[in-house]
């Protein structure tokens, strides 16, 4: 059997002390995330990271730097490589419909994220956060496409 972990890139945006996130139903269940999704064949890290933010958010957004890269095991073995980038939303959309399954796109205090415990979507939500927050920066330049 062929190893194949899923690859996926997340978007952190900030305005005013207030975080970009998602409010999604999976399985029946309210999640939330920050704007993520699965890399695309031949598509960039950083396109990804922009198509994301829109498909799910109606922002526009440009990514300034890599948080970094995290590996997760979910509960049911399934491998995640998840890269987080911090950048801005340059405009709304607000007449574009969101993915299936997004009920809503939220600014939320750091508060109101703690809050949600067992409502966010993986342990990963927190950990890109918070190294956000300790000024954890990559220039993208050490992505490198080919």
């Amino acid at each position: 059997m062929r190893f194949t972990p899923h690859v996926t890139v997340v978007a952190i945006a900030e305005q005013a002390g207030r975080y970009l996130m998602v409010r999604e139903r999976i399985d029946g269940r309210i999640r939330y995330n920050q704007p993520a999704g699965h890399l695309e064949e031949g598509e960039s890290l950083l396109a990804a990271v922009v198509r994301e933010t829109l498909e799910e958010t109606a922002w526009h957004y440009q990514p300034e730097a890599l948080i970094g890269l995290y590996r997760w095991i979910s509960p049911d073995g399934i491998t995640f490589l998840r890269a987080t980038f911090c950048g801005h939303v340059t405009r709304h959309a607000p007449e574009r419909a969101l993915d299936t399954g997004i009920e809503a796109a939220q600014w939320l205090s750091l508060a109101q994220i703690h809050d949600l415990g067992a409502q966010l979507r993986s342990p990963m939500v927190l950990r890109g956060l918070e190294d956000y927050l300790a000024g954890v920066r990559y220039p993208l330049t050490v992505l490198q496409e080919s």
